[in-house]
Formats: C-alpha cells, structure tokens, sequence
C-alpha cells in the first residue's frame, strides 16, 4: 500500500523556486509593451495609457491610476527615467530611482504594463504604443496633454481625471524637508485608549 504523502514526506516539502515576481514581468522595454499592446488590442481590448515621472507614490497617483484602469482592460504607464526627471524637475531629483519607482506602479494591481522613458515627453511611447485612452490628472487640460493629437487622431480619447486635493510629491518633499511630519494627534478609535 502506498504511504500517504503528509507533511513528513521529503517529497512534498521540497521548496520549489519562487515564480518570477509578477511586478518584474509587467516593466517593458519599449518594443514589447508595442506588442503587448498590439496584442491587447488585436483582441478587442481597449489599451489606456498614462505617464509621469511618479517620484514619491501617493494616494493621488493611485486614485488616477485606479480611474485611468477603468477606462479600458489594459493600463500601460509611462515613467520619465532619472535623466529625464533632472531636465523637468531640477537638482535633486528624482528622489527614488526608475527603477524603483517602475517596480512601486508595477505592484500596483491596476497597472498592466510599466514602460520607462528617457525623453521629456512621451510622445515618442505614445506614437509607439498607439493607446486607444489616454489619461492626465486634473492638472492638465486635454489640449495641454503630450499626445493627445496622436490619440483622438485615431478615434480615441483623452480624459482627465480631477486631482485628490492635498497629494503632491512637491509638496511632500517641501514638507519634509522644512521638517514636518503629520502633527494632529492620533484620535483614538472606538473601545480604545
């Protein structure tokens, strides 16, 4: 009779090698997010894209991010790379490296593609990419939008989400480096003290 396989059999507790991180595969290079989104589209799916340089992930990127992924069955993201983020940002910027902040957005369950660039605009990704959607937040009017010519030449369209008042990473960095910190006291929750 075979021995029944439990928790004392070798065999069963063998560790196996950890499957590829799922954030690793969703950061492209250029001409393979064009095929993932090629693909994408070859079956119907409607392909968002949307872009910045994402230097300290907050609530406010999330909450565009989240509304952008509604829009369609794929979101792609465009990251400025660290040279590029210099040129726009200034001295002392980025403050997380692309690498790092592609692996942050790749994490994140609404996004289905991560694609560093290293121009000041995406233009050139997004003539590449050839989104159906593409998506700004609130501080950009749908003329102001890189590529957004490209896009509704095509039939798509170009959304903007509103803002999450008080979420910037200029702002947070200003902050922290007057040296604040949240200061109003933690209200204690119901039965605690």
């Amino acid at each position: 009779m075979p021995k029944p396989r439990g928790r004392s059999d070798p065999a069963r507790n063998r560790t196996a090698a950890p499957p590829p991180l799922i954030a690793r595969r969703k950061r492209l290079s250029r001409a393979r997010a064009q095929a993932v989104v090629r693909a994408a589209q070859r079956r119907g799916e409607r392909v968002v894209f949307t872009n910045g340089c994402f230097d300290l992930l907050h609530v406010g990127h999330v909450r565009c991010l989240e509304a952008a992924r509604r829009l369609g069955e794929r979101l792609v993201v465009g990251v400025n790379s660290d040279a590029s983020v210099r040129r726009l940002k200034g001295p002392g910027r980025p403050v997380r490296g692309e690498t790092e902040r592609a692996r942050m957005l790749a994490a994140l369950a609404c996004v289905d593609a991560v694609c560093i660039f290293g121009e000041d605009t995406p233009l050139e990704l997004v003539r590449a990419l050839q989104p159906d959607v593409i998506v700004k937040g609130g501080d950009y009017a749908p003329e102001t939008v890189v590529g957004a010519a490209d896009v509704t030449a095509r039939g798509g369209r170009v959304v903007i989400v509103p803002l999450t008042p008080g979420h910037s990473t200029t702002a947070t960095i200003a902050h922290v480096r007057m040296g604040g910190m949240d200061t109003a006291p933690a209200r204690p929750t119901r039965g605690t003290s």
